[in-house]
């Protein structure tokens, strides 16, 4: 662990600008037409050097995660307004019209996630232990809950069960890790059916028509409503994303003591 009195740059200020020059770098990196570029991001996603760089920072003491509050604001502010502005596009009505099928699939998969975390550790802890065992922040179990938050609702998910259930560095890290090279490889044969999607409806009989006719809806709804962002609608989102924010802190201050007296 890095002590905070050693650690090379200690002004948060410094810390947020160059974890943004860290992910700036990446995002433009990775959408190079280079070809090296090109080639690196064909084997090493992306997603995961967002997550394995800036955790160097940390590793070779240019910086102390535990005393910098660039984490804190974060995950107390950013996080909740990017939760707001994921779960306020979700259109509810369009999901429901897909028909049982589809959410019974939906329900299905979310509950084979959640099941199959605990399940998994169970095995494991039949054939070798010491695989899944730790202590306090770093248990195994805290991990798995940042793997089904993201495998549930994506990184913002993943990162509120690190904050919920209170998952060390290391062992989120390792997570993070197996989250990556896992989604990447599932991905991989999702990506070969749905290139052949039409052949394996076919073979199993597959009713469709609902998912297509939400796909032609958005596809026209984009096409009808999709224009340059202004200053004026960035300072909208803004506004909604922290006012929400804000309100739900402004809640929590009352809600908070009110269950921790009598739901302790």
């Amino acid at each position: 662990m890095t002590d905070a009195h050693s650690a090379l740059i200690t002004n948060d200020a410094v810390v947020l600008g160059l974890l943004a020059v860290i992910l700036g770098f990446i995002f433009k990196t990775s959408h190079s037409n280079n070809a090296a570029f090109q080639k690196f991001y064909k084997y090493v996603p992306a997603l995961l050097l967002c997550y394995f760089l800036p955790s160097l920072l940390n590793t070779f003491g240019i910086v102390d995660g535990h005393s910098s509050n660039v984490y804190f604001v974060a995950s107390r502010y950013l996080l909740p307004a990017c939760l707001i502005l994921l779960t306020i596009s979700i259109d509810l009505k369009a999901i429901l019209n897909l028909g049982p099928k589809a959410l019974i699939m939906f329900l299905t998969g979310t509950m084979g996630i959640v099941i199959g975390g605990p399940l998994a550790i169970l095995v494991m802890s039949a054939v070798y232990p010491e695989a899944v065992g730790g202590h306090g922040p770093d248990a195994v179990w805290r991990g798995m809950t940042t793997i089904a938050g993201s495998w549930i609702g994506g990184g913002a998910n993943q990162a509120s069960m690190k904050e919920m259930f209170e998952v060390g560095g290391d062992i989120f890290s390792a997570m993070v890790t197996v989250d990556v090279i896992v989604a990447n490889l599932w991905m991989a044969v999702l990506l070969l059916m749905a290139a052949n999607h039409k052949a394996i409806d076919a073979k199993t009989g597959a009713d469709t028509r609902a998912i297509e006719e939400l796909k032609e809806r958005v596809e026209k709804y984009h096409a009808e409503h999709a224009r340059m962002p202004t200053l004026n609608d960035y300072m909208t989102i803004i506004a909604i994303a922290f006012g929400i924010t804000g309100l739900a802190h402004f809640c929590a201050d009352f809600l908070g003591p009110f269950f921790g007296a009598n739901f302790p």
